[in-house]
């Protein structure tokens, strides 16, 4: 059976949704949650790719892509520097202390 190049990338946004999302469901760390989030963000970058390269319109799945890219960037930084202040007030990373909070 041989596989094409199509078939190798969904394979591979398979891979990359199944890692994301358990990295997602093991963790209770911020920062490791930040990281599951952005493998969750890459699979949807590939897949953005190629359901573009499958339709004939590649060149407006990768437009999708940057602007993906640009976007969970931002995000990315945002939830870290969260992480980082939680981090200085509560002295812990875990998300178990934060629902403790009130206010």
């Amino acid at each position: 059976m041989t596989f094409s190049p199509l078939n190798i990338a969904l394979i591979g946004v398979l891979g990359l949704l199944g890692a994301g999302l358990y990295g997602l469901l093991i963790t209770r760390n911020l920062i490791k949650i930040v990281v599951a989030l952005q493998i969750l963000v890459k699979a949807a970058i590939l897949a953005l790719v190629l359901a573009g390269s499958a339709s004939g319109q590649i060149n407006l799945g990768q437009s999708l892509a940057v602007t993906v890219i640009v976007a969970d960037t931002v995000v990315a930084v945002v939830g870290l520097a969260l992480a980082v202040q939680v981090r200085r007030r509560l002295g812990t990373l875990d998300v178990q202390a934060l629902s403790t909070l009130r206010g």
